[in-house]
């Protein structure tokens, strides 16, 4: 297991000591870490951190993208028939459970 320094070392900064959790690598990804010429658990952790969703990563979307997207969903909308307001209230919702 990583101690401090050793985190720091790998440029990691856990906030709290990581907790040691027994687990089983498969051979696989052993020889992938070592194709790279990476300790397995360096490895393991990049792995982990691709994996994990995050809101600055490039899985995030700009604000331009949301808006091309909420666009090209309204797109056709103008077809739609218009309904009248009235017809989406709550009391509608309910009304078979009287």
């Amino acid at each position: 297991m990583y101690g401090l320094e050793q985190w720091l070392k790998i440029g990691m900064y856990p906030l709290v000591d990581p907790m040691q959790i027994a687990v089983t690598i498969p051979d696989e990804v052993v020889a992938q870490a070592q194709e790279l010429g990476v300790p397995v658990e360096v490895y393991v952790q990049n792995l982990i951190e691709q994996a994990r969703p995050n809101s600055s990563g490039s899985q995030s979307r700009s604000a331009r993208q949301i808006e091309d997207f909420l666009i090209a969903m309204a797109e056709g909308s103008e077809k739609l028939p218009l309904l009248p307001t009235s017809g989406f209230g709550r009391e509608t919702f309910y009304e078979d459970r009287r």
